[in-house]
């Protein structure tokens, strides 16, 4: 028996993230009453202050929702007996041993059994292993003294998320859902299709653990793929970009991706090594996630020697760099290659600035780090310029224009005429 369709229009997300508050939005857009929970406070104050600290989030968006009440955050899980779904946007990260840390997911859980009231529907959403609905959480929540699929309705619903893209609104992003039993299929069902235009069906919750790490071990092992061909490239004088783009007229068999400074994020570099845990535990293995581990970690380190071959030394020399979120259009540092490049030529000497229109501050070695003002007298005094995040915003022409020396990781400056001598990775020309 499905839940009452007026009682279904308040809803619980747990984690106001990436994933959870765009989610807890779109519920409250399609007219649900949406409870926020978070153990981070400085999230809870920034949403109650009407700051967002997320792009495709609007100060008013949050102002009308919380003055409307149609979205009250906290971190105090008591709220939970007041909706009938609640849906899990954890953490779920690696270990120092790279291997799936749940503590997270395990901690909000512990936090719900006390809390959980029979006919209410708990959805998943967080990457991980196939088995971790039915193997980690299920037992936690039946502690209650529930049963799953009677008297409470479990499912996982991989989220899929393009931040930063104007292209594949959250809405529009086809959604798999699955259910531990056919019941608690029917319940997400008939949640998420009320918010999602398009819902998919997989036929079990390992399905739809898998389905995910698949869709971000293809893009890693692919991006690491074409990083490696950028790295041939630079070695056999050809430039990668042409080639990319002449490869990309055939019709079939072919698709395209696109080199840069190594895959960041919290979903592609952290997902395949689940997968690749997961493989491991039932004595298999998998040599392309292994490669593709090693080649996304070698791409600094040819980044770095190419800007210090463009220099011939990078030891007191002026460089700035352009960009340090993963991707373009967020405010996202988690595995952000950025990081590692900037430190790397620190180290080597380098006297390094940096400019991101989502980043005001960065901690480096323990060392504040401010982003600069982009003005034609600040481009003018440094040695190379690095463009390694591509924001929509980025000024090229004006950089291409006043700089002395442009390393491009991105292909950004493409088609864009100016004073200052370009280099690319994967462009052959060093």
């Amino acid at each position: 028996m499905l839940l009452n369709v007026e009682s279904k229009k308040k809803i619980a997300i747990i984690g106001l993230g990436y994933v959870g508050l765009p989610l807890a939005f779109l519920f409250i857009n399609n007219g649900f009453e949406v409870i926020g929970i978070d153990i981070d406070e400085n999230k809870i104050k920034k949403i109650n202050t009407f700051n967002s600290y997320l792009p495709e989030i609007r100060n008013d968006e949050l102002k009308k929702a919380i003055l409307d009440q149609t979205f009250k955050v906290s971190s105090n899980y008591d709220l939970m007996n007041e909706v009938n779904a609640i849906i899990l946007c954890i953490p779920t990260p690696l270990s120092v041993t790279a291997e799936p840390d749940l503590s997270y997911l395990i901690n909000a859980a512990d936090c719900l059994v006390p809390r959980l009231k029979k006919g209410q529907l708990i959805v998943l959403e967080s990457s991980t292993y196939p088995g971790t609905t039915k193997d980690v959480l299920q037992p936690i929540l039946e502690k209650s003294g529930f049963q799953i699929g009677k008297d409470l309705y479990l499912s996982y619903s991989p989220e899929r998320m393009d931040p930063g893209s104007k292209d594949h609104s959250i809405k529009d992003i086809p959604k798999v859902v699955s259910g531990v039993t056919e019941e608690c299929l029917t319940h997400v069902v008939d949640l998420y299709s009320k918010v999602f235009n398009h819902v998919v069906i997989a036929s079990s919750t390992e399905i739809a653990e898998m389905s995910k790490l698949l869709e971000n071990s293809y893009r890693f092992i692919n991006i690491s793929f074409i990083n490696e061909i950028s790295i041939l490239c630079d070695l056999l004088k050809i430039n990668v970009w042409e080639v990319i783009q002449t490869a990309s007229t055939k019709p079939f068999g072919f698709t395209p991706f696109y080199p840069g400074p190594g895959i960041g994020g919290h979903c592609i570099p952290v997902d395949p090594l689940y997968l690749q845990w997961k493989a491991c535990q039932v004595g298999g293995n998998s040599k392309f996630i292994d490669a593709a581990i090693r080649i996304n970690k070698l791409i600094s380190d040819h980044i770095v020697l190419q800007i210090t071959k463009v220099l011939s030394d990078v030891k007191k020399k002026k460089i700035l760099i352009c960009g340090v979120t993963y991707k373009k259009d967020i405010n996202d540092l988690r595995e952000s290659h950025a990081i590692p490049i900037i430190e790397s030529l620190l180290q080597k000497g380098a006297n390094i600035s940096y400019f991101d229109p989502f980043v005001d501050e960065l901690l480096i070695f323990d060392k504040k780090l401010t982003s600069i003002k982009l003005t034609e007298d600040a481009l003018k005094i440094f040695d190379c310029v690095v463009i390694l995040t591509d924001h929509s915003s980025l000024p090229i022409k004006k950089i291409l224009e006043y700089s002395k020396i442009v390393y491009d990781t991105r292909n950004a400056s493409n088609g864009i005429k100016g004073n200052a001598k370009v280099f690319h990775l994967g462009g052959g020309m060093l």
